[in-house]
């Protein structure tokens, strides 16, 4: 991976929902990069700030040294995916891309998330 030392391994690192999550802000970059220049500061802006905040919550909850705590952030990610989900319909219907690619890779997290969701729960009632 780019920018990364390749002898640090970090926990979130092995989680399949940050790799995904990590590929769709890369997919979300390459498709705003054709919307009209006036949505620079706008939905295109959104858009992308909404996709990387989702690898990096799941990143820094990871870091946390709890259960609760590491929920509590996998919680903020599923309402950064709900957001960028939403902004995906807009720009859909606006016409400025097909949603269908990226609402599939937005589903895949939805699962993913709530899987890792339900198994840290499922360590905290133990």
């Amino acid at each position: 991976m780019r920018g990364q030392n390749p002898e640090v391994k970090r926990k979130h690192h092995d989680l399949l929902v940050w790799q995904e999550a990590m590929a769709l802000v890369k997919e979300i970059y390459q498709v705003t990069a054709g919307f009209p220049k006036e949505e620079i500061y706008a939905l295109t802006s959104q858009m992308r700030r909404a996709a990387v905040s989702i690898p990096s919550n799941i990143a820094e909850g990871a870091a946390r040294t709890g259960d609760k705590e590491f929920l509590q952030f996998l919680s903020i990610t599923r309402g950064s995916l709900s957001e960028l989900e939403t902004q995906v319909m807009i720009a859909a219907d606006l016409g400025y891309m097909d949603g269908s690619q990226v609402g599939a890779k937005i589903d895949q997290l939805f699962a993913l998330l709530g899987g890792l969701m339900k198994s840290i729960n499922s360590r905290i009632e133990k």
